[in-house]
């Protein structure tokens, strides 16, 4: 008596949920196109395709050799504007001090005030020579700053942990800057993204939990829907899901294929 009830219930229960298959592909939610900011030439390179990386670790170095003169010469022009300032200081420290004896022993002078005189528009127009060399102290040293920082960017480093997809330059390639030149992806924030008919967008909601397999490993896990993207296919007329999940195995890369099952009960959508 109990059998046919219990069959029966479970008859029901499977009635009341079916399921949606698809098929998806594991991609990065962090992929990143890497470039050089100045043109150049490269002279070394220190990754290649399938390379793990680090934040911070060394990509690739530029030839420095036009910057190397640029800073040289900026370097250069500073030196000689300190100098000048320090010239400028003493001179004008000197004018001070032939003024103050001469003011001491005017009694004995001469021609005081034309001394005097000479002494005051001397030391103006020292005054204002060691301001303007100042000034042009201040602008060479921020000039080599600028150099340096643009230096620092010739050796293009890795912007986050990941592993080098894809490579597209050699030594002594020139690079030019806006570029893609390299393609590093973040292996720790992966995703699966996968195409649902527009017959089923009803059947899935944001936050709903699904079922897939990766079977060239043959793992099965458990993944959410991050979010589906609201424009069209106009040709396939499907729609574009994203499953979050947690990459507990190394084995996982961007690119293997999935097979997805979502389950839906369809008494809830005959309400809607």
């Amino acid at each position: 008596m109990f059998k046919p009830l219990l069959l029966a219930s479970l008859l029901g229960s499977a009635l009341l949920a079916n399921t949606i298959s698809l098929t998806g592909t594991i991609v990065s939610d962090n992929q990143k196109y890497i470039g050089a900011r100045y043109m150049g030439y490269v002279k070394e390179v220190y990754v290649n395709i399938g390379d793990k990386v680090h934040r911070e670790d060394d990509l690739f170095k530029m030839d420095s050799a036009e910057f190397d003169i640029l800073k040289e010469q900026v370097n250069l022009g500073l030196e000689q504007a300190e100098i000048l300032t320090d010239v400028y200081r003493s001179k004008l420290d000197e004018i001070r001090r032939n003024r103050a004896l001469l003011v001491k022993n005017k009694d004995s002078v001469v021609n005081f005030d034309d001394m005097n005189e000479n002494l005051s528009i001397t030391a103006e127009h020292t005054q204002a020579m060691l301001k303007a060399m100042q000034v042009i102290v201040k602008n060479a040293a921020q000039k080599a700053k600028e150099i340096s920082v643009i230096s620092h960017y010739l050796e293009v480093k890795a912007p986050s942990n990941g592993i080098i997809v894809q490579k597209n330059l050699h030594v002594g390639d020139m690079v030019m800057p806006g570029f893609p030149v390299m393609v590093l992806v973040d292996l720790d924030h992966l995703e699966i993204e996968a195409q649902i008919s527009e017959s089923d967008l009803l059947k899935v909601n944001e936050g709903d939990f699904v079922k897939f397999e990766i079977p060239a490993i043959h793992y099965k896990g458990r993944g959410r829907i991050k979010s589906i993207v609201p424009s069209a296919n106009p040709m396939t007329h499907t729609f574009t899901i994203r499953i979050k999940f947690k990459r507990d195995n190394e084995k996982i890369y961007p690119g293997m294929y999935t097979k997805i099952t979502i389950e839906y009960n369809p008494d809830l959508l005959a309400k809607e």
